[in-house]
Parts: structure tokens; C-alpha cells; sequence
């Protein structure tokens, strides 16, 4: 998956990750909270700020540890609640697997430059499928052209 960015979800104006398959249409909107969103941001947009925040903490620890990121991944959804998981590598190159919230998960994956995998099952159900951007504003201009002012009265 890919990392499309962080936007403010109107009318509600909360923070959305949108995450984009690699090689395919479905897109996958997780909402977080303001702190991961704006250290996801920052990042995104390679502003450092004058002392570590907590995911910069997380990875100065991992690397003065001579450990690494190997992956994160989505592997859950239960009750519109997504779960993730962080792999780290050890020095013996076994993968420790850290339970984490996306958002923090994310925010890490984006300093490490790691990759970000989500499980099928989760793609399914809490992906979306859009088959292209232009494919996208094409059906709506021809919803704008046919429309009528009746299709708007409750019935």
C-alpha cells in the first residue's frame, strides 16, 4: 500500500489517512486522531520540528538500537476499530512483532520508509474501490448533465 496523505474529513472535520493499493483501485480511509495526523503530515511534507516527537523518539531508539522496521501492517478490523502491527527486526534478524495502533504504526512506517501492508480481509470490507480519479469526474459530470431538480423532492 501506498500513503496518499492525511486530509480533514468534511462536514465532520476529522482526520483521515487515505491508503492506496500499489498495484490496484481500492483505497483504504482510516480515521485517526489529530496528534498522529499532524505528525504524519509533518513528516509527509519533510518539516522537522526542533526537538523529537514521539514517533521521531521511536525511531531514534530503534536505530541507536540497531534494530529496524521491517514492516507494519494492518491486520485487523472488529467494530469500525482497526488494529496494526509493527514488525522490527532484531540484531539476530528475527521479526518482533508490536501491537499498535495504525495511526502510530503509519507515522513510524513513514520515518523508516518501511513498506505498509493491510490484510485482504480488511481491504474488503473496509476498502473502497474507485476505478480512476478521471473515471471518477466523468460519472459525475454525466450525473450533472442528466439530473433534475425532481430527483432532489423526498418521496
Amino acid at each position: 500500500m501506498t500513503l496518499e496523505g492525511v486530509r480533514i474529513e468534511l462536514p465532520s472535520h476529522k482526520p483521515i489517512l487515505l491508503l492506496k493499493e500499489e498495484n490496484g483501485n481500492r483505497y483504504l480511509p482510516i480515521w485517526i486522531g489529530p496528534f498522529e495526523a499532524s505528525a504524519i503530515a509533518l513528516e509527509m511534507s519533510n518539516i522537522k520540528t526542533p526537538r523529537p516527537m514521539t514517533h521521531d523518539l521511536i525511531i531514534n531508539i530503534i536505530n541507536n538500537l540497531k534494530i529496524s522496521i521491517d514492516n507494519i501492517e494492518i491486520t485487523d478490523i472488529r467494530d469500525n476499530t482497526f488494529y496494526a502491527i509493527i514488525n522490527i527486526k532484531n540484531t539476530d534478524r528475527k521479526v518482533v512483532r508490536v501491537d499498535s495502533r495504525p495511526s502510530d504504526a503509519i507515522a513510524t512506517a513513514v520515518r523508516s520508509k518501511c513498506d505498509i501492508y493491510v490484510a485482504e480481509h480488511v481491504l474488503e470490507s473496509g476498502g473502497l474501490r474507485i476505478q480512476s480519479i478521471e473515471e471518477e469526474v466523468k460519472k459525475f459530470k454525466n450525473f450533472l448533465n442528466h439530473v433534475e431538480p425532481e430527483d432532489f423532492k423526498d418521496k
